[in-house]
């Protein structure tokens, strides 16, 4: 256990990093002008610089946190993600798939599609990244082909994958908050889905008037044949990922499938097969050395006192079960922010939650729901998150991060959603007696 005294000066390594990362964004007119590893790698210096554990005891910590089993389990997961688009780009799968939707869909109504499609999938499978994995190359393609809006495009992929993400109940975001909150799963989905199904009905009518409104300028496109057997690979990675299989054996079955196929339409030998494999790998650099070294940082972080710090200043000031609901949000937002791992920031912040819970009488599901609401979106909405690195870097960073967000119609609104049911909804407010103190 850690016993370090929790304090403000904790929090200054990964401020460095956020504020290196944001600041050159800021100056340079471009998120990803500075590459994100150096800035994270900024915040690790002064972490080590600050520390006052031995250097070795240091060492291990960051090596901990980046050994931590969340943490390597969306590094492969990334390295599998970008084989998988590449080899499935260059056998032809994802121009095929994009062939149909040229064909035989309205342009104008792509974004409302791709955010149907993305809440579906990760409803069904219970993962947002999964569901970025099988549609961000599609969607992209779609958008730059057909001249729709790549950053309204962008934010309907990651509105529908954090809606599955939230919700589902396969999601480890789920099952980690009515865990540690000790709900039942079936009262924490059915409280969460009525925050989120009005969200998602405004967001549909949101995207239907877009489409209505704004016809997207139609543009000179050669239908080409369609070859309807290059579209397999991602039809069965989306029924398996719909199936809940695990994510590493769909992007491996995916990645074979696809080589499969490529090779057989003579659009891949062995060997370009395997350099595309490779290129894929490569393609997820900067986005797997970023959660390896987040990883790092937020041990040394945590290790230091710096989330103590947020949880004890937030739990301090909690007086009603309303405030209760705010500062469970906020706890798990601000730890989310940190170590952009909604899941773990869910688990570390459950361990003070629960009691908060109990304490102020707000029902378990109720506080569960706030939490994965809460953590969800501010993974969402995350610069240096995976799901939005994800989709800005399928799209080569022609993506604008301001300008995706200023679309992301659903985590606005469930937001406002979660925010309603605390304050308008109905509750006790009843202080807790004397001798009730949190444990």
């Amino acid at each position: 256990m850690n016993h370090t005294k929790a304090n403000f000066l904790s929090l200054l390594p990964f401020l460095i990093f956020v504020g290196t990362f944001l600041g050159a964004g800021i100056v340079l007119q471009d998120f990803y002008a500075l590459p994100s590893p150096i800035a994270v790698s900024i915040g690790i210096i002064a972490a080590f610089a600050m520390s006052r554990l031995p250097h070795q005891e240091k060492i291990k910590t960051f090596l901990h946190g980046c050994g931590e089993s969340s943490v390597l389990t969306m590094c492969i997961i990334y390295l599998l993600a970008g084989a998988f688009s590449t080899v499935a780009q260059v056998s032809g799968s994802v121009d095929a798939v994009v062939n149909i939707g040229l064909t035989y869909i309205s342009a104008d109504y792509y974004a409302l599609g791709i955010f149907l499609l993305a809440s579906f999938l990760s409803l069904s499978s219970g993962t947002s990244v999964g569901a970025i994995v099988a549609l961000g190359p599609i969607a992209i393609q779609l958008a730059q082909k057909s001249g729709a809006d790549l950053n309204l495009i962008g934010a309907s992929l990651l509105g529908g994958a954090m809606f599955g993400d939230n919700l589902s109940v396969i999601s480890d975001t789920t099952i980690a908050a009515a865990q540690t909150l000790g709900s039942s799963m079936k009262d924490k989905f059915r409280t969460n889905f009525y925050l989120a199904a009005p969200a998602v009905v405004l967001t549909v009518v949101i995207l239907l008037f877009i489409g209505f409104s704004n016809p997207v300028a139609p543009i000179t496109y050669t239908p080409t044949p369609i070859s309807w057997e290059l579209i397999f690979p991602y039809l069965v990675v989306l029924v398996l990922a719909f199936l809940g299989l695990d994510v590493f054996l769909v992007l491996v079955i995916g990645i074979f499938l696809a080589g499969a196929i490529g090779l057989w339409q003579g659009n891949l030998t062995w060997l370009s097969f395997a350099k595309a494999s490779y290129e894929g790998f490569t393609s997820m650099t900067e986005i797997f050395l970023l959660s390896l070294l987040t990883g790092g940082l937020a041990a040394l972080v945590e290790k230091a006192g710096g989330i103590q710090y947020l949880l004890n200043k937030i739990e301090a000031k909690i007086s009603s079960a309303k405030s209760a609901q705010l500062g469970a949000g906020l706890i798990t937002g601000l730890v989310n922010l940190c170590i952009a791992n909604n899941t773990v920031s869910i688990l570390i912040s459950g361990k003070v939650l629960r009691p908060i819970s109990e304490r102020f009488e707000v029902p378990a599901r109720k506080m569960a729901s706030v939490i994965d609401i809460f953590a969800c979106i501010v993974q969402g909405l995350l610069p240096y998150g995976a799901q939005v690195l994800l989709i800005i870097g399928y799209s080569k960073n022609k993506i604008n991060y301001v300008d995706m967000l200023s679309h992301s119609y659903y985590l606005g609104l469930l937001l406002v959603m979660v925010l309603g049911s605390m304050f308008l909804g109905k509750s006790r407010n009843k202080v807790p007696s004397i001798g009730s103190g949190i444990c």
